[in-house]
């Protein structure tokens, strides 16, 4: 019979005998100064409908390193790869930032993620601005970034993009088709990720 205290997690927190604690967490990590808002709206969203735990990190330097000048962008691969060899701890990472984030090959993205993998970034930056040119109703803002955050985090729990038009795996070259995606995943990918209920298995 177990004796003492539970196991326990990074974070200092019990988890039930036999549970891999590297499993079934995300940490937000913001990337310079970051709308608070923005942060809450994308735990509560990961919370919601992945049914994950979530902290929410101190916040840490604008990534400088990933600038490219030539660009005036940030590389979101670059800030990517710093956040999965953080040492500590081993949750999920979800970098935000105000930063303009890009690929070498493409003119700009609204995040990135490594495909099953550690870590992922999103940026609200451009999910202000309408296709048309202006600003954006603020709850259309977040909820673009609330999509974009399910989509990388889809990515993060080894889905691909999804040939569905209106789901939130399908992948958006630009605000309009954003805006069209449902605030959900198709049912196939529903059933490759767990889902009960709204809700996965962490």
């Amino acid at each position: 019979m177990r004796t003492g205290p539970p196991p326990m997690d990074p974070w200092g927190r019990a988890v039930s005998p036999g549970a891999d604690p590297a499993r079934g967490r995300l940490v937000i990590v913001p990337l310079g100064r970051v709308d608070d808002v923005a942060v809450r709206v994308a735990a509560g969203q990961v919370q919601a409908v992945f049914n994950l735990p979530v902290d929410v990190s101190d916040p840490r330097p604008e990534p400088e390193y990933a600038l490219i000048p030539a660009r005036r962008q940030y590389d979101a691969g670059a800030i990517i790869k710093a956040l999965a060899a953080d040492p500590v701890g081993p949750a999920w990472r979800l970098g935000l930032t105000e930063a303009d984030l890009c690929l070498p090959f493409l003119t700009h993205v609204y995040g990135e993620s490594q495909l099953g993998g550690r870590a992922a970034v999103v940026s609200p930056r451009r999910l202000r601005i309408e296709p048309g040119g202006g600003r954006a109703p603020i709850e259309t803002l977040y909820e673009r970034l609330a999509k974009v955050v399910l989509h990388e985090v889809g990515h993060l729990r080894g889905l691909v993009h999804c040939p569905r038009s209106g789901c939130l795996m399908n992948f958006s070259l630009g605000l309009d088709q954003l805006d069209q995606l449902m605030a959900c995943f198709c049912p196939d990918c529903e059933r490759r990720l767990g889902l009960r209920g709204g809700k996965a298995d962490p």
